[in-house]
């Protein structure tokens, strides 16, 4: 695999983070070679290796081939459909984590998309600070590190098995269903969680029941959280979701 970490060319790139053996191995499949490039120097400036292939065929053929931490794959490519490229992968045996790119961002795209074994799912435009944040998420959650006993982001402790939460060292009695929403926001530290997100994954509703309840109870959480501390514990992302801060 060619290591570049300033240019692309020939349809295979890899960006190289500065510490060699350190960061995740991403293969990247996207057809914009000037999206490309911005995601590959922001990855490379965190540490992680990409290998961009710019049509789905070769992407195809590189995911069966090579080792990968977690594939970025953009849907609409000229010569197949990002949707046909994950079923592929799935039947083949291949439990890559992918984050899948799409213009077409309404729901049914993106239940599409999950059904089809794609583990997250970004509108397009988005932000390559975001993109690569919900990189390094997806990584943790498939890596394990969120199913252990302790998880880890700032100053919180989320203590699973004993269903326990601390900030900066201070225990936080929190309900169970607070509890549930503080491991959530673990488990996805560092990016934006929405209101179909937690309606799905804490409520377990598969539509949008016009009610108050994640406000109420993101308000509780929120209150316990930052009761005592200077620094923000939730951020409220306007027409976007919540997001868990450091708290540092």
């Amino acid at each position: 695999m060619q290591r570049l970490g300033n240019r692309i060319e020939q349809g295979q790139v890899s960006a190289m983070g500065s510490s060699e053996g350190q960061g995740l191995e991403i293969l990247y499949v996207e057809d914009d070679a000037n999206a490309a490039q911005a995601v590959i120097a922001l990855a490379s400036a965190n540490g992680d290796r990409v290998t961009w292939e710019p049509s789905g065929k070769a992407g195809l053929q590189r995911a069966g081939a090579q080792r990968f931490d977690i594939i970025i794959l953009d849907r609409m490519l000229p010569d197949m459909e990002g949707i046909e490229i994950v079923q592929r992968l799935r039947a083949a045996g291949v439990g890559v984590p992918v984050l899948m790119l799409s213009a077409l961002a309404r729901s049914e795209n993106r239940i599409e998309g999950l059904d089809a074994g794609v583990d997250d799912y970004l509108g397009k435009p988005y932000e390559p600070q975001e993109l690569i944040a919900r990189v390094r998420a997806l990584y943790r959650r498939a890596s394990g590190q969120a199913q252990g006993a302790v998880i880890l982001y700032g100053a919180f402790e989320c203590h699973v098995k004993a269903r326990t939460c601390f900030r900066s060292g201070k225990h936080i009695a929190l309900s169970p269903k607070e509890f549930e929403l503080f491991r959530y926001f673990m488990e996805n530290a560092g990016e934006t969680v929405t209101r179909e997100m937690l309606l799905r994954d804490v409520w377990n509703m598969n539509f949008d029941p016009q009610t108050n309840v994640v406000d109420v109870n993101i308000g509780r959480l929120r209150r316990k959280l930052e009761e005592g501390f200077d620094k923000p514990a939730l951020e409220t992302i306007w027409g976007a979701g919540y997001r868990l801060t450091p708290g540092e």
